[in-house]
């Protein structure tokens, strides 16, 4: 059976926020190791394309909380864990991952589009949206223009651990993303999970029979 998982207005912003996310961690390299990389030609320009992504990924942010708490007012339903998922489900699915993928065993988890995401996704997600991105957007912002926010950095415990932290939040969405990416090859095949995130509908062996297809 085809489920319609993903509506358009989510599969908009995950590209957009996607993008953003990459460019970010790809400019930040060279900002941070410019001796060592260069990739766009100036460091000016990587200093330039790396704000214009922070201010794109600060907006997607804006979007997503809009989307999921005031229009479709699926926020608790899609990414906080039950109690049975976090006593059964993280172990579970942190099994599957680590082990039973790679030996031929099915997923428990399967995904529909009242209770799109594991436990493991849902708790990973909650620590990512609401922790280390606005960490990592309220920092970058403290950092884009230091002259006029001197007073409020040197509240704030000074400019080098607001950096420290920018750099400690980035580093840790990057390898999110990364390891994100990897996850999405662990599908029926190695881009079933991609597709599903361009087109919204996902094919669902055991998913059961229902009703029309409807966004959150």
């Amino acid at each position: 059976m085809i489920v319609y998982l993903q509506p358009t207005p989510v599969r908009i912003w995950h590209w957009i926020h996607a993008l953003s996310i990459v460019t970010l961690c790809v400019t930040g390299v060279q900002i941070r190791f410019p001796e060592a990389v260069n990739l766009f030609g100036s460091y000016r320009a990587a200093v330039t394309l790396h704000n214009v992504a922070g201010v794109v990924v600060a907006l997607s942010m804006v979007y997503w909380v809009l989307y999921y708490v005031v229009i479709s007012h699926a926020i608790g339903r899609i990414y906080f864990p039950t109690g049975d998922e976090v006593k059964h489900g993280l172990i579970r699915q942190a099994v599957f991952y680590a082990f039973n993928y790679f030996r031929g065993k099915p997923n428990p988890f399967h995904a529909t589009p009242e209770n799109k995401f594991n436990a493991l996704q849902k708790m990973a997600y909650l620590v990512i949206m609401l922790v280390f991105m606005p960490l990592v957007i309220v920092t970058g912002f403290l950092l884009l223009d230091i002259r006029p926010l001197r007073d409020m950095l040197f509240l704030l415990g000074g400019i080098k651990l607001i950096d420290g932290l920018h750099f400690f939040t980035a580093c840790c969405l990057c390898a999110f993303t990364f390891f994100h990416f990897y996850l999405t090859t662990l599908g029926p095949t190695p881009f079933s999970e991609i597709r599903t995130m361009w087109t919204g509908w996902e094919k669902e062996e055991e998913a059961e029979e229902g009703g029309a297809p409807t966004p959150e």
